[in-house]
């Protein structure tokens, strides 16, 4: 198998056979991002002859153990989204012919890999199998988004995930507690919450800002233009996110970032969630979970 550098998924794509299709990020400019700082290069397209040498050997493991059944593919590196449509048909059809029994492929995606295609093309991906890609919008707050050079607003998340909704190409969001900065969090997260209503996410999965030295954010911290949120004002962020949202969604604290995972399907879980998080708030000290941010070595 082609593997290039570490590889990311989210933790509800455990049971998914995982192809290379990219490696790096199109983008590579946000403050915090320190996730594909071991490539030597910022972003690279798999050669299709790779990703259909990959597949082979996938059906040949399938073929020699017998029981093994793949049923969905997740297209590693940080947002294969951005890829031609044509690219994404071709992989599309080669891994229908290496696995007949898949059904659907899944991704990360940047907002502005949806705005590429047409919606044309976005139907035509949603009939190949595309589909719960993964995007990290991180928030609503254009002024955190602004600051962290994602390269989108509010509005954009918006426009381009009704297209999704429009062409049946089902996604998931991940929410990054702290990226608003201190005293800043709660209203970035009611603000985010009045998006998301908007829209149809199945998944919303919160992350918690986790700053590294050779992050650009850090540098922004040492010269005194940043502030970082306390880890109580997190949860008092990731509080108010829950409390704001009204459409039925599966809310989780997802991946090494958080100390605790919460869990839950909204609104049906929403006074549990939201119990889950007063007890942290009542029963964690500041330093608990500072201590625990302090020695988390890697996402």
């Amino acid at each position: 198998m082609h593997f290039t550098g570490t590889i990311w998924r989210p933790p509800y794509e455990a049971t998914s056979f995982l192809l290379q299709a990219t490696a790096g990020c199109t983008h590579h400019q946000c403050k915090f991002c320190t996730l594909y700082a071991d490539l030597p290069f910022s972003f690279q397209m798999s050669p299709l002859v790779h990703i259909e040498e990959d597949l082979k050997e996938a059906k040949k493991q399938i073929e020699l153990w017998k029981n093994i059944q793949i049923s969905r593919t997740f297209l590693t590196g940080a947002n294969p989204f951005v890829l031609k449509f044509s690219r994404l048909m071709e992989i599309a059809d080669l891994i229908k012919k290496y696995l007949p029994d898949n059904k659907t492929i899944g991704c990360f995606s940047r907002i502005t890999d949806i705005a590429l295609k047409t919606d044309e093309e976005l139907s035509a991906l949603a009939d190949k199998g595309y589909d719960r890609l993964t995007i990290g919008i991180e928030t609503g707050d254009d002024d955190a988004l602004t600051f962290m050079h994602k390269g989108y607003l509010s509005t954009d998340i918006l426009i381009q995930c009704q297209r999704l909704d429009q062409a049946g190409i089902g996604y998931h969001f991940f929410y990054l507690a702290g990226i608003s900065g201190a005293e800043k969090g709660r209203k970035g997260a009611a603000t985010t919450a009045q998006i998301c209503n908007q829209l149809h996410p199945q998944i919303i999965g919160a992350n918690m800002l986790t700053i590294y030295p050779n992050s650009k954010l850090y540098e922004e911290i040492k010269k005194g233009n940043w502030q970082e949120e306390s880890e109580m004002e997190k949860y008092e962020e990731l509080k108010t996110l829950v409390e704001s949202l009204n459409i039925p969604v599966w809310f989780g604290t997802l991946g090494a970032s958080n100390p605790i995972p919460i869990q839950g399907t909204l609104p049906r879980d929403k006074k549990k969630v939201l119990s889950l998080l007063d007890e942290i708030l009542e029963k964690i000290s500041e330093e608990e979970l500072r201590t625990y941010r302090k020695n988390l070595r890697h996402l």
